[in-house]
């Protein structure tokens, strides 16, 4: 399995981004550290990192009404890595659409 597993792409993440235009967001795997994310998204997207900043996000519970009643179970836990790119790279998510 991969150290990145996605990007980021919500309203928030696209915000900030805007805000710091070097900053990009990723869901990694929970057991990766912050030198191996910077190897992963160096060699990936080729561009240099600067900084990494990472973040452990507990799963939550959820519960919804149903025909058959109520229905709980929780979403899963993930990490979150903001990466900061070095001034002038740009990585484009959207540039093979």
């Amino acid at each position: 399995m991969g150290i990145i597993i996605k990007p980021i792409v919500t309203e928030k993440q696209t915000a900030i981004t805007e805000k710091i235009p070097n900053r990009v967001g990723f869901r990694v795997s929970p057991a990766a550290n912050k030198l191996e994310i910077k190897k992963e998204v160096e060699s990936l997207y080729h561009v240099t990192v600067v900084d990494v900043n990472t973040m452990n996000y507990d799963g939550k519970k959820k519960s919804r009404y149903t025909k058959s009643g109520v229905v709980n179970g929780k979403e899963s836990a993930f990490k979150k890595a903001i990466v900061t790119l070095k001034a002038g790279d740009v990585i484009d998510f959207f540039s093979n659409i």
